[in-house]
């Protein structure tokens, strides 16, 4: 029996995967809530042009506009029986773009039946014959491949790659990998490939995760297996801005890091959620014509004086340490993170030297990067009964409704916290294939209002609670902006709804400090300046690519360039004392996020504050 051609051109050279469907149907006019795949037959130009786009930016495999074109899906929107049509219709418009005399795939694209209970409502049989008349579809229309992508459960992607092996093309199984780079099983790249046990031609991850953890998954699923390995990373992490989800990850950072990916053993490179044809262009001029790899990484002014502000018009009025008027020092607090498990022990222990070393209060962020760990309320008045010092712990309205929110602040009050920094949080990043969805049924400025209200012994329904929580409202402020009144006007807007301080996103530029300063002269509120030392080239290029409120400076990403080890630490520590030397004179304070739980940056920091405010 021959070999297909696709699996030849894999293991003769390393194949260039297109990019993200959605995403340029959307920034071509679609709305949001389309149903995509029905495009093929109303559209077909449209999703023509897509294809296109990708072939001329260098793809040498398309995927088809199919990924949620099965009797379940397209049955909400009444199109359950138009699968087939829609399926054929989906690899025909792809072959059409590719054209003749040139060599690329067409991948049929099969996505999840679509809801975490389709194991419940469908029995086994039902799930095949679903999955086996979407491939019937794509099989007619004249695909080379099937490329099974974005699951996340292991027993669906199982049964998908039984029935996709019965029509004798070669077949792709992708699963869908979230937080610190595991399964909604907790499998990680290796113990997925273990798992599998199919007779699928190549294996691979795409969605949920950017570029940064995707390698580490690679070379998981590297060392794991003979055969070879996919990967289609997103665009980094999403940041929401006006409206929309907009990921951060530049075309040149997603190349360099998909080079590497090839060097580890990726034998097929493409891109996913909010990757454009420039990502794949810049991909292809990297990694063209590279030869397959199969090295297997192991598993394995003044400063404004500090404004006491009481808190709201609570019954129990409080004014916070870190506004009193009578200090004599600057507040420096610094932020931790709860444990991803059970044992706070380390947090804890932490959050002991930083007081034993003079920190006014302790940050405690809440799932950051939308990121499972331990719940912080709780964590936060262990730490305080531990230390003597306040926490500020961060809330969000990511993940709780209104009436959550409201029940857990009553709670965070009768745990004896005090501080709360209100911010709207990061979105879920993948959204119902992780299992998770975002809530925002506040953002930030609705989060101090409703804050304020309870401050005022009310909750946002007038209800009165007998009397008022008393807390010291802050909000986040993101200084990294090329219009920065934007951001003031916004500012403004969380002082009327009841915030007494901001905390800044990490600034790495003097430059950009003063800006902040001359924008903000009219503003009372103290502004503590956040720093985030950087550890190494690959650190500052993660944070600057992928972290949304991040933006590192040309001339800092310069210093970097090259650093690893202790080398990532002394030029990152430089920058940072830096900054602190020259924004001391106007700094109401300091907000200090240690890289990777290294606290003892954080005291080196701390030392460098009071030398220079003495």
């Amino acid at each position: 029996m021959s070999t297909p051609p696709f699996m030849q051109r894999i293991q003769e050279t390393v194949l260039i995967g297109d990019g993200a469907m959605g995403t340029q149907l959307y920034s071509r006019g679609v709305p949001a809530d389309s149903c995509f795949e029905r495009l093929n037959l109303t559209r077909p130009e449209l999703v023509t042009s897509v294809h296109e786009a990708y072939v001329k930016a260098g793809a040498q495999l398309l995927e088809t506009n199919t990924f949620t074109a099965n009797g379940v899906r397209l049955g909400g929107v009444g199109l359950d029986g138009q699968v087939r049509q829609i399926n054929e219709a989906g690899a025909r418009l792809a072959r059409k773009a590719i054209g003749s005399g040139r060599e690329c795939f067409v991948a049929g694209s099969v996505g999840p039946l679509g809801s975490r209970d389709s194991e419940e409502t469908h029995s086994v049989d039902d799930q095949k014959s679903l999955f086996r008349e979407q491939m019937t579809g794509l099989v007619n229309g004249g695909v080379d491949l099937l490329l099974l992508e974005t699951f996340a459960s292991l027993a669906e992607l199982q049964l998908a790659a039984s029935v996709a092996v019965e029509f004798g093309l070669p077949v792709i199984a992708q699963m869908a990998f979230f937080a610190e780079g595991r399964t909604r099983e907790g499998l990680d790249g290796g113990q997925f490939v273990a798992a599998l046990k199919s007779d699928v031609d190549v294996v691979g991850a795409n969605c949920g995760v950017g570029p940064h953890e995707m390698l580490q998954l690679v070379r998981q699923m590297v060392a794991a297996t003979s055969g070879p390995v996919s990967a289609f990373a997103n665009s980094g992490f999403p940041q929401y801005v006006n409206g929309r989800h907009v990921y951060l990850a530049t075309p040149d950072y997603f190349a360099a890091r998909g080079l590497e990916m090839v060097e580890a053993g990726a034998g097929l490179v493409g891109g996913c959620c909010g990757t454009t044809p420039e990502h794949i262009a810049a991909l292809t001029a990297q990694i063209q014509g590279v030869k397959p790899s199969r090295v297997a990484v192991p598993h394995p002014v003044e400063r404004r004086k500090p404004v006491a502000v009481e808190v709201g018009e609570s019954r129990q009025t409080t004014v916070s340490p870190l506004l009193d008027p009578a200090r004599k020092t600057v507040p420096i607090t610094v932020e931790l993170d709860p444990p991803r498990g059970l044992d706070c022990s380390l947090t804890i222990e932490r959050a002991k030297l930083l007081a034993q070393n003079g920190v006014d209060a302790i940050n405690l962020a809440e799932n950051p990067l939308a990121r499972i760990r331990m719940g912080n309320l709780a964590l936060a008045a262990k730490i305080q009964d531990a230390t003597g010092i306040p926490v500020i712990a961060h809330v969000t309205c990511r993940d709780r409704n209104l009436i959550g929110l409201h029940s857990d602040l009553m709670g965070a009050h009768l745990l004896g916290l005090r501080h709360i920094l209100a911010v709207t949080g990061d979105p879920v990043s993948v959204g119902e294939t992780s299992g998770a969805t975002s809530v925002f049924d506040l953002n930030s400025v609705g989060l101090l209002d409703l804050l304020s209200h309870l401050n005022q012994g009310r909750n946002m329904l007038g209800a009165d609670l007998g009397e008022g929580t008393g807390f010291c409202l802050g909000a986040a402020f993101n200084p990294n902006v090329t219009h920065l009144q934007g951001q003031v006007n916004k500012l403004k807007k969380k002082l009327a709804a009841g915030a007494q301080f901001f905390q800044t996103q990490p600034v790495y530029s003097s430059t950009v400090f003063q800006d902040m300063v001359q924008a903000l002269q009219d503003v009372s509120a103290p502004v503590f300046l956040g720093l985030l030392p950087l550890v190494s080239e690959r650190n500052a290029e993660f944070l600057h690519n992928e972290v949304p409120g991040i933006t590192l400076p040309d001339e800092v990403r310069k210093r970097m360039r090259g650093t690893v080890g202790d080398s990532g630490v002394v030029a990152g520590m430089g920058i940072a004392s830096e900054l602190v030397r020259s924004c001391a004179p106007q700094a109401d304070g300091y907000y200090i996020m240690p890289p990777f739980g290294k606290v003892d940056l954080a005291l080196q920091l701390i030392e460098i504050i009071k030398a220079t405010s003495a």
